[in-house]
């Protein structure tokens, strides 16, 4: 796959040192070690992570999933094998995956007579995630699971189907939307298209681009801002803009 833009490229290369360090911050991404916390009334670092997901997305939308995730490069990686698109139906699944999480986080919290306690390095030794045996079983399971989704249910699979982290962004972004504050989004002048659909086939969310700015509406929840289709339009089509929220 031919990396044209820079853009694209300082996004590879962003995506690929995340990639790298992912058994250094997985603990800063867990499900599970929020959970341990949760059981013992401490509120470890990746929950607070999650909560900053949550603000950036007011006003960076999800970002990070296009530009910082270090399961963003694998994912895309993957992609290049199985660059099928994902339907609508398997991009639930991770609300309810979502919901059942946090229901058995709150249950802990509970039993445990609510958080006593801050510990960004709950269960981390020395900052890194990944330093003993069993760690990287653990490890190498999350990254299995990544590679598998991402070739089975297609582009991306992972991120549609069963990411814990993409459902506070999308909230953070309704929430943004709701009360009408300037954010980082797409703009599109659906006179200048010339129905190419270049749009739609480089989308890494596997969604209907060209549609989108036909119908100059280019928010959507699974869009990460990647810029693919920004930069994959050679008449200039669409941009990034900083604005509030169209009408």
């Amino acid at each position: 796959m031919k990396i044209r833009s820079k853009r694209q490229r300082i996004r590879w290369i962003i995506l690929m040192s995340t990639m790298l360090l992912f058994p250094a911050l997985l603990n800063y991404l867990s499900p599970y070690v929020i959970i341990m916390g949760a059981s013992e009334g401490v509120v470890n670092g990746s929950m607070l992570l999650f909560g900053g997901l949550f603000l950036s997305a007011l006003a960076l939308g999800r970002g990070w999933c296009a530009w910082v995730c270090p399961a963003a490069g694998i994912g895309e990686m993957c992609a290049i094998a199985q660059p099928k698109t994902v339907g609508r139906k398997p991009r639930w699944i991770k609300w309810g995956v979502w919901v059942i999480w946090l229901g058995v986080i709150t249950a802990f919290v509970l039993a445990a007579g609510g958080y006593q306690r801050v510990d960004p390095l709950f269960l981390t030794e020395e900052f890194v995630s990944v330093t003993h045996p069993q760690q990287y079983i653990i490890y190498y399971s999350v990254l299995i699971s990544i590679v598998v989704l991402s070739l089975t249910v297609g582009k991306r699979g992972f991120c549609h189907t069963v990411c814990w982290m993409a459902p506070f962004m999308i909230l953070g972004r309704k929430l943004s939307n709701v009360l009408r504050s300037p954010a980082l989004r797409l703009w599109a002048d659906s006179q200048v298209c010339t129905d190419c659909e270049v749009c739609t086939r480089n989308c890494p969310m596997s969604l209907d681009v060209h549609t989108m700015v036909k119908l100059e509406n280019m928010e959507h929840m699974d869009c990460i801002l990647c810029g693919h289709c920004v930069d994959g339009c050679t008449k200039n089509v669409i941009r990034y803009t900083f604005a509030k929220p169209q009408q």
